[in-house]
């Protein structure tokens, strides 16, 4: 039996997210310090399912709402070795590479700011990622106006100078 599902992320609007495959008991604890050292000031929270023992969802963070929220999505998604690290005041650009670096860490699905739908595979004994929808289809090729607005957000936001 194999049965598809799409499973809407909840988080707030200004909230980034980052999804991902981790492979160890230790993984929560571990992202938890990679975040945690990456960015000063930094509002974040994250969930991990365990794939084996007692199976359960180990969480850490230090904004309770974000925590809450990180918990109830790893739960619906219900796919194990899988992690959600919801963000406020630092973008994943800021903590990716601190991510990545955990030796635990396999993979990331995704890391944006957009609504995201997870697309998981149920099967008799668990489920898995298969990929997700991150925000929306393209609309068109970028124009000299787009072009315009991109450069002047990154300056705006303090990544270019």
């Amino acid at each position: 039996m194999l049965e598809l599902k799409l499973v809407e992320i909840k988080k707030p609007e200004e909230v980034n997210i980052i999804i991902g495959q981790s492979h160890f008991i230790k993984t929560a604890e571990d992202l938890y310090e990679a975040l945690f050292n990456s960015v000063p000031g930094i509002e974040f929270a994250l969930a991990f399912a365990e794939a084996s023992g007692a199976c359960k969802v180990r969480s850490h963070g230090n904004d309770k709402l974000l925590k809450d929220l990180a918990v109830e999505n790893c739960l619906n998604i219900r796919a194990g070795h899988s992690f959600i690290i919801l963000l406020k005041n630092a973008y994943p650009i800021n903590v990716l590479n601190a991510i990545k670096n955990v030796p635990e860490v396999c993979s990331i699905y995704c890391a944006t700011a957009n609504p995201v739908k997870v697309v998981v595979a149920q099967t008799e004994e668990g489920c898995a990622i298969l990929g997700v929808v991150d925000g929306f289809a393209p609309k068109g090729e970028e124009g000299e106006a787009d072009i315009s607005w991109r450069k002047n957000f990154l300056r705006k936001i303090g990544y270019k100078l």
